[in-house]
């Protein structure tokens, strides 16, 4: 079935990424039977915190089809999407979410995401991180620009 064939792939990218220097994740994105494209994990190669796997493909994915929607798509990816990851695909449109390992698998090999979950069910003043709005009055001037735009592309 080519379910797991795709998934197959992401996790050969994770285990070559390993060996490549990144972290043990890859993803793959696909249309029909199509990969549309794929993504490793290259947040310490890269120093970026956002080069997950699935963030990597998405913008590849995007890239190439010229779109933000990736509706029709399916993503395979080798672990469970992180919060960042998984908002990601629900911005991309994608259809639907095959993963192989777990957020307890992640967590066991020292990828463990559990604190993001729990923080955002924190009230903010409770958060570990300080959080507080500024000059939201201010900031509406963004939305009323947006909202008179004649010319805009919905998203």
């Amino acid at each position: 079935m080519c379910r797991e064939k795709f998934m197959r792939q992401a996790i050969a990218l994770a285990v070559e990424n390993v060996a490549n220097g990144g972290g043990p994740f890859g993803a793959v994105i696909v249309r029909g039977d199509e990969v549309v494209a794929t993504g490793v994990n290259r947040v310490t190669a890269s120093c970026d915190p956002t080069a997950h796997a699935e963030v990597s493909a998405i913008r590849r994915a995007c890239a190439e089809q010229q779109t933000f929607d990736l509706s029709g798509c399916e993503i395979y990816t080798s672990c469970e999407p992180c919060p960042m990851c998984l908002g990601a695909i629900y911005w991309a449109h994608i259809d639907k979410i095959y993963y192989g390992c777990n957020k307890d698998d992640a967590a066991a090999a020292g990828f463990d995401d559990s604190f993001i979950y729990k923080e955002l069910e924190l009230d903010y003043a409770s958060r570990s991180k300080h959080i507080e709005a500024l000059l939201p009055d201010e900031a509406r001037a963004t939305f009323e620009a947006w909202a008179a735009k004649s010319d805009k592309v919905e998203y």
